[in-house]
């Protein structure tokens, strides 16, 4: 039973894609809207994108980029922070939370995506030489 719990964390940490594809397909069923469907199934997916980041870079280069994840989620924290409570009368909180972890989400899956590209480039260099 743990190797198959095991065997299923892993998979959805090293494959949140698998995630965002569940958990659209899930809250679409719930919600009938395409739009809401996509941010809720983003914000469970950032995450495991996090983790999945920052496995997959100490995996491939043994680099440890957890304070750099951390860092990047703080400063822009602070920017958006910053920005609302210098255009708004009154600052929200959980529009502003949302809004951060959205836009980690575009930025890890960005990174996610480079560095798999990057990883898959590098294990067919090591293999043909």
């Amino acid at each position: 039973m743990k190797v198959i719990v095991e065997f299923l964390f892993g998979t959805l940490i090293m494959v949140p894609i698998l995630i965002h594809v569940i958990g659209y397909l899930i809250f679409r069923k719930i919600t009938k809207n395409n739009s809401k469907s996509f941010g809720y199934a983003a914000d469970i997916t950032t995450f495991f994108l996090i983790f999945s980041v920052y496995l997959s870079v100490s995996t491939l280069w043994s680099e440890l980029v957890g304070i750099m994840i951390f860092a990047f989620a703080i400063i822009v924290g602070i920017i958006l922070t910053i920005f609302e409570w210098k255009t708004k009368r009154e600052m929200e909180v959980i529009p502003l939370m949302r809004k951060i972890w959205r836009i980690l989400f575009v930025y890890l899956s960005f990174i996610y995506i480079v560095v798999w590209i990057i990883g898959i480039i590098q294990s067919i260099i090591v293999f043909t030489t």
